[in-house]
């Protein structure tokens, strides 16, 4: 279905950088109306600015109630639905599992977690009254095989792994899908701070790009591309893989 002919509204989570900017600016380039939420929106007013009629920018933070049902609220007020929900927002702390205090784990699952059931919450009643939706839960790798240092954010992924297929299930006789995105290894602002060989990142632009031609899968797991699929099925084959993969991060 075109996007054009349907006026379809896609609502992105964590939207001011990296792969969640480069995915909504896809998707408007496709003909989209897209929504960005997120605490920070300076890199997002430059798009508003130049398609006003078709962007909307909100300041929202995931971990709070209210913010997130302003927001969306906003966003069916303007447009009147949306089509597409992609929850991206994710934060995580990086160290030892001993340096990490309960605080930090817990703002790992108030953002990666609780503020995906937030979204959802807020915006599977529209979905359930247009009988038709699409609830895309970026996910990780981490959240199926685990990585040293981000014990945090690996358990929010699992979390995440596990709640899009619990939906999916509740959802079945519904016109309404859930499912667990997949996105490569990529050079974000955070995921640079790990120490991975450039060779090993990928472009944020691609990946968003990637990322929107698929925003209309209804599959169980949504992955960027064959490579990123394959990843994940060795990955889980050959634990021994990770390990070694991983090896730097362990003393």
């Amino acid at each position: 279905m075109s996007s054009d002919e349907s006026g379809r509204v896609v609502v992105v989570t964590g939207a001011n950088e990296g792969i969640g900017y480069h995915l909504l600016a896809s998707l408007l380039d496709d003909g989209y109306r897209v929504a960005g939420l997120d605490v920070a929106t300076d890199e997002l007013e430059s798009l508003r600015e130049a398609r006003p009629d078709r962007v909307d920018v909100r300041d929202c933070d995931v971990t709070a109630d209210d913010d997130v049902r302003a927001a969306m609220d906003a966003v069916v007020d303007r447009w009147g639905r949306v089509d597409v929900l992609v929850n991206n927002a994710a934060v995580f702390t990086f160290g030892p599992f001993e340096a990490q205090t309960l605080d930090d784990t817990r703002r790992e699952f108030e953002v990666n977690y609780f503020g995906y059931v937030r979204t959802i919450r807020a915006v599977l009643p529209h979905m359930r009254a247009q009988e038709e939706g699409r609830i895309h839960n970026v996910s990780s790798g981490a959240g199926l095989v685990g990585h040293p240092g981000l014990s945090g954010y690996a358990s929010t992924k699992g979390a995440v792994e596990a709640l899009t297929r619990s939906l999916r299930l509740e959802l079945r006789n519904e016109n309404v899908w859930c499912t667990v995105m997949h996105p490569p290894l990529t050079n974000t602002r955070s995921a640079a701070t790990l120490g991975y060989p450039d060779a090993f990142l990928s472009d944020p632009a691609e990946v968003g790009r990637k990322l929107a031609e698929k925003v209309e899968s209804t599959g169980p797991v949504v992955a960027a591309d064959w490579k990123t699929k394959a990843g994940l099925w060795l990955s889980k084959r050959f634990p021994s893989l990770v390990e070694r993969g991983t090896e730097r991060f362990v003393e």
